[in-house]
């Protein structure tokens, strides 16, 4: 199962977890480009379930999907946190690597919800409410 929500308009909850389903590759890419349309700060927090690995076309499909939003997600995206079984500290390199905002990587979905909190642009200014 694959979903993308928007709470209280800045904090985008991506989950891909079980039951999985034969087309959850494609609703996760295509929750990947609503993230990409979302034209304020917000903070994501993306909840894997440690099912079934991307095809190959998946895994170019998300790569070309993190070259070609990687500026807007710089520019809005204040903080990342990825809740995985297993997730530890060196499970962040990668995506430090790809993005310069706080990313955090986890096990625990509270230790996750707590750092992204921390980071939610409505923290530090007026909640605003913006469609998707």
């Amino acid at each position: 199962m694959v979903s993308l929500d928007i709470e209280a308009g800045d904090l985008a909850v991506l989950r891909f977890h079980q039951p999985y389903a034969a087309d959850d590759e494609r609703a996760y890419l295509a929750a990947l480009e609503r993230l990409a349309l979302m034209a304020h700060p917000f903070v994501l927090l993306a909840i894997f379930g440690g099912g079934p690995a991307l095809s190959r076309e998946g895994e170019k499909g998300q790569a070309l999907w993190f070259k070609r939003t990687r500026a807007q997600m710089e520019e809005r995206c204040r903080a990342c946190a990825m809740v995985r079984p297993g997730a530890t500290e060196e499970s962040a390199v990668m995506f430090r690597r790809l993005w310069s905002f706080p990313f955090l990587a986890s096990p625990d979905e509270a230790t996750a919800r707590d750092f992204v909190e921390r980071h939610r642009p409505s923290r530090t200014t007026q909640p605003e409410t913006h469609a998707l």
